[in-house]
């Protein structure tokens, strides 16, 4: 039986067609596409994700930015460059989600 993937964890069979889109068509396709380097494609969605606000998802995104090459020295750069961008809040929000993922303050 093979592991299952973080959006069978997350959703299960509560969305099923949501977890086959995000493994197929997501993951499976989108981030395999040729014209853009994994760390680029982490590079874009970390970014995105902090100018929406989307700290949840900024979580997963943070850890497969960093299996994709980008340093905490790196995304903290993101993070204070889109303060002046998407917004003072949101970068602290952002700060404060990368110190946990990095491991710098406990989960809460």
């Amino acid at each position: 039986m093979t592991e299952p993937t973080p959006a069978q964890r997350a959703i299960g069979d509560f969305a099923p067609k949501l977890v086959e889109l995000t493994d197929d068509v997501l993951f499976g396709d989108i981030w395999k596409r040729p014209g853009l380097a994994p760390r680029d494609r982490s590079l874009i969605t970390v970014a995105t994700l902090i100018a929406n606000g989307s700290t949840e998802q900024l979580v997963g995104h943070l850890r497969i930015a960093q299996d994709n090459g980008l340093t905490h020295d790196e995304l903290k750069e993101v993070i204070i460059h889109l303060a002046f961008y998407a917004g003072w809040p949101r970068a602290m929000s952002a700060l404060t989600v990368a110190k946990q993922v990095f491991g710098a303050i406990p989960d809460a």
